[in-house]
C-alpha cells in the first residue's frame, strides 16, 4: 500500500524548492528544486507567472511519488506585493522584499504616524522591505496601477490562489505586511488608507486563517499542471521565515540564527513585541504565537562577493577565514553591500577599514564573515531586549551558511555560545509540509511538531578566540557609527 505524503513548498526569492515527506514520519521522500529569474537590487522585481512555472517544474522532479499526495502547503519570501485585476490576472510585476525603491515613501510613513505608533499599530516600524511601503511607492510614481487593483495579496497568497481560487492569507505572513495587527489580531485598514489615501480599498485583503485551517481543495486544473490529485487539502501557508521556525522545531526560549542570502535571528514568544527602534519587527508565528524578529539584507551574498574577487571557491574561502587571526588584524568589513534593512540603511554600500599594505587574503576573508556575524548579533542584543525575557533554551543555526565551518566557529566564538548546527534540511519547506500534515491530521500545528522528530545536528562550542569577541564587536560598532 502506497503510504500518505504532504508536500511543503518553499518559494524563496532565488527560487521553488518542493519537499514530498511521509505523513506519518516527517521522512523526505522525494524533492524538486527551479530556479527563479535573478534580481538585482534596489529594484527587485518578478512577475507571479514565474513563481508558478517554477512550481510545476519542481514537481516535475518529484516523480511518480507525487499520485501519493494528500495535502499540501505554501511558504513564500515575505513582503512581495501582489496586485490582481478583478480578473485575477496580476496587473504589474510584484515588488520583492529586497526592492528598496520604497524608501522615501518608507521614511515618510514613520514620520507621518511616528515610530511608536507604529510599533504599537502593527508590531513594526515600516522600512522599503516591508509591504506597505511598497503600496505607498505607487500610490505616488503608479497610481493608474491601484486603479485596476482588484486584490492585494502577498507571494504565498497568490500561489495558494492558483491553488483553490481562493484569496486567503495566514496571521504569519499577514504580520509583515504593515497593515495587520498581531496584538489584536485583526487588519487595521487606516494604516492601509495611511499609505494609499486616494486608491484604498477595504475588499482589498484577503481572508486571515488559522494556522492549521484548510484553505481549500486543490483545482483540476492545477492539478494536472503539477501532477498531483485533484481535490487534495491546501494548507493556509505562511510566510517563509515563519515557517522555517516550524522546520526547525523553535521552541519557547530557543533563538535561531539563519544564514542564507540574507540574515535572520528570530525566537518564539507568547506575547506580542513593539520595538519603536525598528530593529525587531514583531511578526506573528504560524502556530498561534509570535515570532519576533530581526532581518540583515546582506548575509552570505557578501561572503561569496569576496570570495568572488579573491578566486576561490566556498572550502578555500573558509580555509583562509579560518587562518585569519581574530579581529584580522584591525581589518573590519561593514557588510551594507546592498544598502540595508538593520539598521535602516536603504542606500548604503559596503565598506572597508584599516586596509594597510600589509594586508592578506586571510585577512580579508576573516574580516568579511565577522562583518556580517556582527551585525547579525547586534540584531540579536536588541532582539532579548525587546523580548525582555532571558534566553533559556537552544541557540541554533541554519541556512547555506550554516554549512560554512568559518560561520559556524566564529559565530560561536564572538557570541560566546554554544550553538546547534542544523545545516542538512531546507526547513522552510520542511515546516509547509509539516503545516499540511496538521491539516490532514485535524490536530494543532504544534501536536503536529511532537509526530516529526528532528535530527539533533551537530554543536559547536567556542573557543579560546572567544576572549576577543568584546574588542572585535566595539570595533565592528565603531565602523557602522561612521556609516
Amino acid at each position: 500500500m502506497n503510504r500518505p505524503l504532504v508536500a511543503g513548498v518553499d518559494s524563496s526569492t532565488r527560487s521553488t524548492k518542493v519537499e514530498l515527506r511521509d505523513l506519518a514520519t516527517g521522512d523526505l521522500v522525494a524533492s524538486g528544486h527551479s530556479p527563479h529569474p535573478a534580481t538585482f537590487p534596489p529594484v527587485s522585481e518578478q512577475h507571479p507567472d514565474d513563481w508558478w512555472s517554477a512550481l510545476v517544474d519542481a514537481f516535475g522532479h518529484c516523480g511518480a511519488e507525487r499520485s501519493n499526495v494528500v495535502a499540501i502547503s505554501i511558504a513564500a519570501q515575505q513582503h512581495g506585493l501582489v496586485l490582481l485585476n478583478a480578473d485575477y490576472q496580476p496587473i504589474r510585476p510584484a515588488a520583492l522584499w529586497n526592492d528598496t525603491t520604497s524608501a522615501p515613501e518608507a521614511a515618510a510613513l514613520v514620520d507621518f504616524l511616528g515610530a511608536d505608533e507604529w510599533a504599537a499599530a502593527c508590531g513594526s516600524v515600516p522600512v522599503a522591505s516591508f509591504t506597505i511601503t511598497k503600496l505607498a511607492h505607487l500610490a505616488a510614481t503608479s497610481p493608474e496601477s491601484l486603479e485596476r487593483t482588484a486584490h492585494v495579496l502577498l507571494p504565498h497568497d497568490e500561489l495558494t490562489r492558483r491553488l483553490t481560487g481562493r484569496c486567503v492569507t495566514d496571521r504569519g505572513d499577514a504580520s509583515g505586511t504593515g497593515w495587520w495587527s498581531p496584538a489584536t489580531g485583526s487588519y487595521r485598514r487606516d494604516l492601509l488608507e495611511i499609505a494609499a489615501p486616494d486608491s484604498a480599498r477595504p475588499d482589498w485583503l484577503p481572508e486571515v486563517l488559522a494556522p492549521n485551517a484548510m484553505a481549500g481543495e486543490l483545482l483540476p486544473t492545477a492539478a494536472e499542471e503539477l501532477g498531483l490529485p485533484a481535490g487534495i487539502a491546501v494548507g493556509a501557508g505562511t510566510g517563509d521565515n515563519m515557517a522555517a521556525a516550524l522546520g526547525v522545531g523553535l521552541a519557547l526560549g530557543d533563538v535561531c540564527l539563519s544564514l542564507g542570502t540574507s540574515g535572520t535571528v528570530s525566537a518564539r514568544s507568547t506575547r506580542p513585541t513593539a520595538d519603536s527602534s525598528g530593529i525587531v519587527a514583531g511578526f506573528a508565528d504560524a502556530t498561534g504565537a509570535f515570532l519576533p524578529l530581526v532581518c540583515t539584507l546582506n548575509a552570505t551574498k557578501v561572503t561569496d562577493s569576496i570570495a568572488s574577487l579573491m578566486g576561490v571557491d566556498a572550502a578555500g574561502f573558509d580555509a583562509l577565514a579560518l587562518s585569519g587571526h581574530p579581529g584580522a588584524n584591525g581589518l573590519v568589513l561593514l557588510p551594507w553591500f546592498d544598502g540595508e534593512r538593520t539598521p535602516n540603511r536603504p542606500h548604503a554600500t559596503g565598506a572597508l577599514e584599516g586596509l594597510r599594505t600589509d594586508v592578506t587574503r586571510e585577512q580579508l576573508a576573516r574580516a568579511a564573515t565577522e562583518g556580517v556575524l556582527c551585525g547579525l548579533l547586534e540584531g540579536l542584543d536588541q532582539l532579548a531586549a525587546s523580548m525582555k525575557t532571558q534566553h533559556s533554551g537552544r541557540y541554533v543555526l541554519t541556512g547555506g551558511g550554516a554549512r560554512s565551518g568559518a560561520y559556524r566557529q566564529l559565530l560561536a566564538d564572538l557570541s560566546g555560545s554554544t550553538w546547534n548546527v542544523l545545516s542538512d534540511e531546507e526547513f522552510v519547506a520542511r515546516g509547509a509540509a509539516l503545516q499540511a500534515a496538521a491539516v490532514v491530521n485535524g490536530c494543532s500545528v504544534e501536536a503536529q511538531l511532537s509526530e516529526w522528530p528532528l535530527a539533533a545536528g551537530s554543536f559547536v562550542e567556542p573557543t579560546a578566540a572567544a576572549s576577543m569577541s568584546g574588542e572585535i564587536r566595539s570595533a565592528y560598532r565603531a565602523v557602522r557609527d561612521r556609516h
